[in-house]
């Protein structure tokens, strides 16, 4: 990340410095977690930093949305968690540490981290793009008209990822 985008702005909300700008969010878990009551999660959840099964049922892979900043080097990225098929998450697993696995065909997914910024993003249909070993995967919003979709393909302004920053900052003190 290039310092110029490490030195910070001066929020609209609030009016006050903020010593960096954020260019990454991620979410910890998939959304669908808070389905499964606390008390039964040790039982029913098995949870990586990558990957996550429910009731030995629903599969998902944590991977990375992509939006190019116009004129910059670095991604602004979304760090998610998309549900994917038993068989596509089978082969994710069969090729976790094998060389060569990004050269794998994309596979669906469906988004399941609620990205508020852009309405409803759960079940938003992906693209899943296996990456080299020690990489997450990259996911391709499937609808170029959706929101996401649009500023995945499109790219965003460096004072779009202030914008985002700020809604998310300032998200617990407005709700």
């Amino acid at each position: 990340m290039s310092s110029e985008l490490r030195s910070g702005f001066a929020c609209t909300e609030c009016g006050e410095w903020h010593d960096e700008l954020p260019l990454q969010y991620s979410f910890k878990a998939p959304r669908a977690i808070v389905n499964v009551p606390l008390d039964q999660r040790e039982q029913r959840v098995v949870i990586t930093p990558d990957q996550c099964v429910i009731d030995n049922r629903d599969f998902y892979l944590r991977g990375r949305i992509l939006l190019p900043i116009i004129g910059r080097q670095d991604p602004f990225v979304w760090g998610v968690w998309a549900e994917v098929s038993p068989a596509s998450f089978i082969r994710a697993n069969q090729l976790w540490h094998a060389a060569g696995r990004e050269n794998e065909p994309p596979f669906s997914g469906w988004l399941n981290s609620e990205i508020f910024i852009f309405g409803d993003t759960i079940n938003l249909e992906l693209d899943v793009h296996t990456q080299p070993v020690g990489h997450r995967p990259q996911f391709t919003v499937s609808n170029p008209r959706h929101p996401l979709g649009v500023e995945q393909r499109s790219g965003i302004s460096l004072e779009r990822a202030q914008e985002i920053a700020e809604m998310i900052l300032h998200r617990s003190q407005t709700k």
